[in-house]
């Protein structure tokens, strides 16, 4: 992985009414391509072991995979306010074909320039259909439930495909080389966009008439002090690939043992998205907005993996994973609830894209503060600093619940 008019009307009459019994086809189509979107992203994953095999530097692989991980937080923000501009479909099959073609072409280049390059490109759009997707689950379903009740199974279907990476992936890597993995992850996104354009009708730019209006989403305080709550919130997310290797390693166990709690990750998810969805349906369900869930995952996500710090064993760090995941399917189905009920309908895909970077944030900021926390205080202060950005994601929900709390939801703007 998004304005505002100067009152925002409150949620629909339908936003407590039932959650319908059958989703369109078009949601089900939208499902499957995050599915295969995520299942065939073999390029983040394996792009570190693509650059080691060129024999670079670390810091200039350091720099072509920050590049990756900049291209990823921007194409958030761009491919929402393209969603809002030109269309829904036009951005989704525009980025997809963009994949289609970037992808292949990172996976023959050797010089750390066109790779820095490529991999901008390629990180703007590895992620892109997520604010475009929760833009048309908006449009699509009229009720929060249902909103929310779609948004689950869009983080079940996420998590199935990062598993499904993982392991099609690793098994093969060595067989194939990882350039292939890269051209075929192209290949899939092509096929994507084909899907697109036969299951999502074309509809106009959803742009109001009001001059300006996208740059009031940055005056929106709301939005802000919600992506500051779930970029807190999902730093421990973060450093499930960052924080939690290396205080493995500082306990003597190897990368398959950490293999091991990424297992463990993706079965909890998939045992338990089933369980709580229909919960945070019935909870989205209710006039007011999910703030009080935020921040309980918030919570939930920093002990979960705080508490990493006490284990020595591949059991005990799994067991802290299972702990956090709950945590992690809870904050995904809230955040985008609240997103929803915030968004005017001419700019929900402008603030799911702002929203959605978050999640690049978290990913780029976990390994700098795991690596300052090992460094200064070993694997007690950085399961210590993981705690307190939870519970600081948690804190920072007090005002936004304050400013969205009654039955009708009002506009603050920045000073």
């Amino acid at each position: 992985m998004s304005a505002l008019p100067i009152a925002v009307a409150a949620p629909s009459r339908t936003a407590t009414g039932p959650v319908p019994a059958r989703w369109p086809p078009l949601i089900w189509a939208l499902l499957l391509t995050t599915f295969a979107a995520r299942a065939a992203g073999f390029v983040y994953p394996f792009l570190s072991y693509r650059l080691d095999g060129l024999g670079l530097t670390s810091s200039a692989a350091s720099v072509v995979l920050a590049a990756f991980g900049g291209g990823w937080l921007v194409g958030q923000v761009v491919s929402g306010w393209l969603a809002d501009r030109i269309g829904r479909r036009a951005t989704l099959v525009g980025a997809m074909l963009l994949a289609a073609t970037g992808f292949p072409t990172l996976a023959h280049l050797h010089t750390p320039l066109a790779l820095t390059a490529a991999a901008a490109v390629s990180g703007a759009v590895y992620d892109a259909p997520r604010p475009v997707v929760a833009a048309v689950v908006a449009d699509v379903i009229p009720d929060e439930a249902g909103r929310a009740k779609a948004n689950g199974w869009r983080h079940f279907a996420t998590n199935a495909g990062a598993a499904t990476t993982g392991a099609v992936g690793g098994a093969l890597a060595g067989r194939t080389g990882i350039p292939l993995l890269f051209w075929a992850n192209g290949a899939v996104c092509a096929v994507m966009a084909a899907l697109v354009l036969l299951v999502l009708p074309r509809t106009a730019p959803t742009v109001g008439t009001e001059r300006g209006q996208h740059r009031e989403a940055l005056t929106d305080l709301r939005l802000w002090l919600l992506w500051l709550a779930s970029f807190l919130t999902l730093i421990p997310v973060g450093a499930l690939f960052s924080a939690l290797p290396l205080m493995m390693a500082s306990d003597g166990l190897d990368a398959a043992a950490y293999g091991w709690t990424q297992v463990t990750s993706a079965v909890a998810v998939l045992v338990l998205s089933p369980l709580l969805n229909p919960l945070l349906a019935r909870r989205a369900a209710r006039p007011t907005a999910m703030v009080r869930p935020l921040a309980l995952s918030g919570l939930v996500l920093g002990a979960g993996i705080g508490s990493a710090g006490l284990a020595s064993t591949t059991l005990g760090y799994s067991g802290a994973v299972v702990v956090a995941v709950p945590g992690e399917i809870i904050a995904f189905v809230a955040a985008g609830d609240i997103v929803n009920r915030i968004s005017p309908s001419h700019a929900r895909a402008t603030y799911a894209g702002i929203w959605g970077t978050t999640l690049a944030a978290a990913i780029m900021c976990a390994p700098a503060l795991a690596g300052w926390s090992l460094t200064h205080g070993g694997s007690e202060l950085a399961a210590l600093t993981t705690l307190a950005c939870g519970f600081l994601g948690a804190a920072v929900c007090l005002p936004l619940y304050g400013l969205l709390r009654g039955t009708r939801v009002q506009k603050a703007e920045l000073l």
